[in-house]
């Protein structure tokens, strides 16, 4: 049986970089059997959480190039799921608003993400999740801001 070397397995980097290769399998499957894709669900959160914003702005809250913005709005307005409206202040901005159709997939993909996390975490116990969420939030924080 092949075993990881242990200079490998004691190094936070390493481990972190072998769970995020499974957790966006994880997590693409999941969306995949509700129909979405992972910049759906960012959008639709996006829109839920702060409310009607320009393409642009989704981007930057979602940390998504622009070109993957438009395909991700054009493939969820398809759906029904949001609606884009001419900004009033500026007629080249539109103005990108979740549907009712839009919350229930953004609800049916809150399910399939817990799912998500469940399996991925399962073996963690409910105090050690909130501990590991709470430690690479830190951990995030800290590198996005250099």
């Amino acid at each position: 049986m092949d075993k990881t070397p242990s200079r490998l397995t004691a190094k936070p980097s390493w481990l972190l970089s072998q769970l995020a290769v499974h957790s966006a399998r994880l997590v693409s499957d999941g969306f995949a059997e509700a129909g979405a894709r992972g910049y759906h669900y960012r959008i639709l959160a996006a829109l839920d959480e702060f409310g009607a914003a320009s393409q642009a702005e989704l981007g930057r809250r979602c940390s998504m190039d622009r070109s993957d913005v438009v395909a991700a709005i054009n493939e969820l307005a398809e759906q029904g799921a949001v609606e884009r409206s001419p900004d009033p202040d500026d007629r080249r901005r539109n103005i990108v608003t979740v549907t009712k159709a839009g919350t229930k997939q953004l609800q049916r993909l809150d399910r399939a993400l817990d799912e998500v996390q469940d399996d991925l975490l399962g073996p963690l116990p409910a105090e050690d999740r909130q501990t590991l969420t709470r430690l690479l939030a830190q951990l995030l924080t800290h590198h996005q801001r250099r």
